[in-house]
């Protein structure tokens, strides 16, 4: 990337910004006050006006529903014709829309009068004989009968009453003692948790009432629709002429607030961004041809690709005529710009370039993840492809189930087929994740939501399962190595970016102190982890697992003793390559151990997740252990076969399960009541383990990624490459 600016009249800003819009390659900086003299430009003559009808048309865009389906085929549109039909749209479309809200409230209250008319309906009187007296007072509420009874016979202030109850809602007609007094019948019920009623104000059965309010409120709903239809032809019409509307707008209000990012003064600008390098010369070319000598189009520096905290300028070559043109410039354009360039140039803003990260199709989605953590620096490598390789193994690893594979790899196509953005990306990750949680699910014996397919296939399967039977505890132990062995590669990689970045920042002799002691201190210890070298406190699961995972093929009984002293030798010189280096780090001098044993919680979800998946499945279906066999969980399903593990000595029943009363031969209600809640179980519990399944194996893969390997390396903070311009999509520039 290379940084330029651009010094000129304002005179011709106007010019400037049309070509540097068009060329559509000038990440802009924003100027940030810091040099006396200058200040932020202001928007252009009419930025307003653009503003208000790009306001406008927005707002009639949600109106109709309008969406990018809904576009033509893309052609031009001057602004005479946008203003004129803006204006014939907006009025036909307010008013439409204004009566469909009218209609629509008068629906609401239609409906909120039958629903407070429901109460008198059940109540059976009708609606003139609850109001109108003067002697009697009438209270319509809901209450207990029983609560208002003893307070109106206890109230001395009313001579008689009497009580008509209907539902849950009562009519009091009372008398007072008093005839000039008034609520006397609500001043006796202070007492009693009663909801009042207004009486409404009709003189029909309620029936008749609601009848004739629903035959009111059809009425409406048929205006309504007559509406409605009248809108979806008004969006049919001009659906495409607002989508050109709003993209002429947009592309008119970036270039009018442009000046918003300059530095400026009476006369003069100042702009300043980042182009790619390679794209420089046609800027440059783009700008002049536009408004001749009068601006001084400079390349200040060009970033390197390489890590380099400085960013050093290499070596630019000012042969342009753009700066050489400049003695035909205008008079107070080169006082303006000698003020401006203070000896060549104003500089302002962040000096960071932007960044563009380009990963390619299958690994460019990941650039989600990364970027929740931050956007990589330009200094920076880019892990993107590191977490592609990596993040989906992991998860399918703690997964490793074809079931929940294969509903992981569905949900991830349905979003990638139906959304855009940021969850077509999510989308695509998810089938990634599900492709992998498939291929582990088979490794792990044709796992299928919890049960050994290839017990059903009746054939024999090298791998006895996760590590949850009797029969595969050992393989539950090497899977906490291959977890502890994965976090050691993935540690090494880290630490080797970390040793390469500071080598380009610094020097050789900075990233051994730094980072070279970190890779010793990894790999002495765990060499000597894995050695021979005083093995009595070192579990035999350390030394098993490689020939338990090969079948037998390969066997290790940990690197000799000699190999185990060098790795402690390798692990204490960099300790103390640390102290030389990094002196405050020696506390954490243990850290390469604890960050790798932290990696054991690979193999801990995929016990819990196997674990829960095993739970609901002993629930619903029950299991035995065949204790003559090869030890394994076996599932019963029916009655029949639970008839038989019980008479079977060498079978051991863990659980009878739900789904085993149902006996076909004989079905009654409770076994039909049992399948039922056995399938039920099953069905639900699996949803749980699914939905906990991401939330467990993908948070702890991402915690893995962000914590313990861009923790050795990475920093993030980076800005996106946002050029200037805009692609036209339902416009075209004649």
């Amino acid at each position: 990337m290379s940084r330029v600016s651009v010094t000129g009249s304002k005179r011709v800003i106007d010019d400037v910004i049309e070509a540097a819009y068009a060329h559509h390659s000038l990440h802009v900086t924003d100027y940030d006050d810091r040099y006396e003299g200058f200040e932020p430009g202001t928007s252009l003559d009419g930025a307003e006006t653009v503003n208000e009808r790009l306001v406008t048309v927005r707002s009639l865009e949600s109106i109709l529903d309008v969406d990018e389906d809904d576009a033509e085929v893309a052609r031009s549109l001057d602004d005479d014709e946008l203003v004129a039909e803006l204006e014939r749209v907006r009025e036909r479309v307010n008013e439409l829309n204004d009566e469909r809200d009218e209609l629509q409230a008068a629906i609401r209250d239609c409906q909120e009068e039958i629903d407070r008319m429901e109460p008198f309906a059940e109540l059976g009187i009708d609606l003139e004989y609850l109001r109108g007296y003067d002697s009697v007072e009438v209270v319509v509420g809901e209450a207990k009968p029983d609560a208002v009874e003893a307070a109106l016979a206890d109230a001395d202030s009313i001579d008689v009453f009497d009580v008509f109850v209907g539902g849950d809602v009562l009519a009091i007609v009372a008398r007072p003692t008093d005839p000039d007094a008034e609520g006397v019948v609500q001043d006796a019920l202070v007492g009693v948790d009663i909801a009042l009623l207004d009486v409404p104000d009709a003189d029909a059965s309620p029936e008749e009432y609601v009848a004739e309010l629903e035959a009111e409120q059809a009425d409406l709903r048929d205006e309504l629709a007559g509406v409605e239809r009248q809108l979806e032809s008004v969006k049919e019409e001009a659906a495409g002429f607002l989508l050109r509307a709003e993209e002429q707008l947009t592309i008119e209000a970036e270039k009018k607030e442009a000046p918003l990012s300059f530095a400026t003064t009476e006369n003069a600008f100042v702009a300043e961004g980042w182009v790619p390098t390679e794209t420089y010369p046609d800027f440059e070319a783009a700008i002049v041809d536009a408004v001749g000598d009068h601006v001084e189009v400079e390349e200040l520096e060009r970033a390197s690709f390489t890590p380099d905290g400085d960013h050093h300028a290499e070596p630019v070559d000012d042969e342009s005529g753009g700066a050489e043109g400049a003695s035909a410039a205008d008079a107070d354009r080169e006082t303006e710009t000698a003020v401006a360039t203070d000896g060549g140039h104003a500089a302002h803003g962040s000096d960071d370039p932007p960044v563009v990260q380009d990963n390619g199709s299958a690994a460019g989605p990941f650039e989600l993840l990364v970027q929740a953590f931050g956007r990589p620096k330009y200094s920076e490598f880019d892990p993107t492809l590191l977490v592609f390789l990596t993040f989906p193994a992991m998860f399918g690893f703690m997964i490793g189930d074809v079931g929940y594979g294969v509903l992981y790899a569905a949900i991830g196509f349905f979003m990638y087929s139906n959304y855009e953005g940021a969850f077509r990306e999510l989308g695509s990750v998810a089938m990634w994740a599900g492709g992998f949680t498939i291929l582990f699910g088979i490794y792990f014996g044709i796992d299928l939501f919890g049960y050994h397919a290839y017990q059903l296939l009746g054939i024999h399967w090298p791998v006895a399962g996760k590590g949850l039977s009797p029969a595969d505890l050992n393989w539950g132990l090497s899977f906490l190595v291959v977890s502890v062995v994965f976090g050691i590669v993935h540690l090494n990689v880290g630490h080797v970016l970390s040793f390469v970045s500071t080598a380009q920042q610094h020097d050789l002799k900075h990233a051994v102190y730094e980072a070279g002691s970190w890779l010793l201190i990894l790999n002495g210890a765990w060499i000597w982890i894995f050695s021979q070298h005083v093995p009595g406190p070192k579990p035999d699961f350390l030394f098993e697992a490689v020939s338990i995972l090969t079948f037998g093929a390969v066997s290790f009984s940990g690197f000799p003793v000699v190999v185990g002293i060098a790795g402690a030798v390798g692990a204490l010189l960099g300790i103390v390559l640390l102290g030389i280096g990094e002196p405050p780090e020696l506390a954490e001098f243990l850290s390469p151990i604890v960050n790798v044993i932290s990696y054991a919680r690979i193999m801990a979800v995929l016990l819990a997740k196997g674990g829960m998946a095993l739970a609901v499945n002993l629930l619903a279906f029950g299991a035995y252990i065949d204790d003559g066999g090869d030890g394994s969980f076996h599932f019963i399903f029916s009655a029949d076969y639970l008839a038989k593990v019980q008479e079977t000595a060498d079978y051991e029943l863990v659980f009878a399960g739900i789904t085993t009363a149902f006996d076909p031969a004989s079905i009654g209600l409770v076994g039909i009541v049992a399948l039922v809640g056995g399938i039920l179980v099953a069905v639900v519990g699996h949803v749980v383990v699914l939905l906990l399944g991401v939330t467990s194996a993908g948070i702890q893969a991402v915690r893995l990624e962000y914590v313990e390997f861009f923790g050795n390396f990475y920093e993030g903070g980076g800005r996106a490459y946002l050029p200037f311009g805009r692609d036209r999509k339902y416009t075209r520039d004649d």
